[in-house]
């Protein structure tokens, strides 16, 4: 079996008094693309940051490269290759689109330096278009590949993008599809967590529904197509 990159084994996750995460099991390995879906509420955000430590859970482990990260900070768990995208992007509007890319730019943790600069501008060409434009002057869409591209600069072993097209213009929203195609193809594990699960089924090996903080299907994209009715029942496609 490939490395795994990803492990958490019984997580439960609250808010306050809200239960929502509920003994789940999940992982990721090296080189894997995981859809994570389910309906708006039912736990896909608060099970990244719960891997990111940024919701702990209050019980289960989570593992990075089988280091267990129960308790520790959200950088050391950026600092082992795992990097976050998270929904509502959370670029620096303040600094230039070359200042954003730069002050990300490390080797990765094997010392691959595969995305530099010059591949991150060939890869989102309207960043290219704009580089000395602050963060807060770009659209929606030209913000988001900026926060995937400052990403990609971490060179991480697993790339997580929640809601990677939410509001979206369809024309950016392909721009978007085709990025996580290209860093598919690149050998970066990802966890992608859209609405628009055709999308997301054209580019994952498996795929994870959750309904009210469970997981209620794990299965290939291709499992996933056969049986309409999973979508229908938990997606309401």
């Amino acid at each position: 079996m490939s490395e795994l990159l990803i492990q958490a084994q019984g997580i439960q996750t609250y808010y306050g008094a809200s239960h929502i995460l509920r003994g789940i099991d999940f992982q990721v390995a090296r080189g894997e693309t995981i859809g994570l879906m389910g309906r708006n509420g039912m736990g896909k955000s608060t099970l990244l940051k719960s891997i990111m430590g940024i919701v702990p859970p209050q019980s289960g482990t989570v593992q990075i490269k089988s280091q267990t990260m129960n308790g520790r900070p959200t950088y050391e768990v950026a600092q082992l290759g795992i990097a976050y995208v998270p929904e509502g992007r959370g670029i620096f509007g303040n600094l230039s689109v070359v200042e954003n890319l730069e002050m990300a730019a490390r080797p990765g943790t094997r010392g691959q330096r595969d995305w530099t600069y010059e591949r991150v501008l060939e890869t989102f060409p309207r960043l290219q278009e704009r580089l000395n434009h602050g963060g807060q002057q770009l659209s929606g869409g030209e913000q988001q590949m900026l926060t995937i591209g400052r990403a990609l600069m971490t060179n991480p072993d697993v790339l997580i993008l929640d809601e990677a097209t939410e509001g979206l213009a369809p024309l950016i929203a392909r721009e978007i599809w085709r990025i996580c195609s290209v860093i598919k193809q690149s050998g970066i594990s990802a966890i992608i967590v859209d609405k628009n699960w055709k999308h997301v089924t054209q580019i994952t090996d498996r795929n994870v529904i959750l309904v009210k903080g469970e997981v209620v299907f794990e299965g290939s994209s291709q499992a996933l197509h056969d049986d309409p009715s999973v979508l229908e029942q938990h997606l309401g496609v």
